[in-house]
């Protein structure tokens, strides 16, 4: 019973497998098969050559972005105070609010003085006369005995440019420095 069983599933799955390939096996070989037996399979003129169908009266639209508002560009344009955009990538000390370092050196050379400041995280930089600082466009102006003149220019909210100019001292009054 079992072997019958076996041979009985076994001769199904070969029939299934037979019918996937479209054909029943035989059991002459492709080599024994006359060539009057092959039939060649053709494809009637019509039916390769599929032609899409003419479309009358209708016409083929286009997109003419002339005099419209794009609509992937921000409502509001963040630029600088002084108008130009900058394309070059910012500095870190750019990136800091003024108010956000803290004046712990100033150095004396022959070249001119050169600052030192810190951020929060308490990374240094060097400031020298001209460095960008700050995220309104700061420039360094002079570099004092103690003191350290930031020059930051802005837009007012009646549209005129303002300078507003920021000192960082070197010791604070409440460290018990003196101005």
């Amino acid at each position: 019973m079992p072997f019958s069983l076996i041979s009985l599933c076994i001769l199904f799955l070969f029939f299934i497998v037979a019918c996937r390939e479209g054909t029943i096996p035989s059991s002459i070989s492709q080599k024994e098969k006359s060539p009057s037996v092959q039939k060649e399979k053709t494809i009637p003129a019509g039916v390769a050559e599929k032609k899409e169908p003419e479309k009358k009266g209708e016409v083929e639209y286009s997109y003419d972005p002339t005099g419209k508002k794009d609509p992937f560009k921000p409502f509001l344009q963040l630029t600088s105070a002084k108008g130009s955009s900058k394309h070059t990538p910012l500095t870190p000390l750019e990136k800091y609010e003024i108010s956000q370092l803290n004046l712990v050196a100033i150095i004396s050379t022959p070249e001119g003085n050169v600052a030192l400041i810190e951020d929060a995280t308490g990374k240094g930089y060097f400031l020298k006369k001209g460095t960008g600082i700050g995220k309104n466009d700061g420039k360094v102006t002079r570099i004092l005995k103690d003191t350290v003149i930031i020059e930051e220019t802005y837009q007012d909210a009646f549209g005129k440019m303002k300078t507003n100019e920021i000192s960082l001292f070197l010791h604070r009054i409440e460290e018990g420095g003196e101005l």
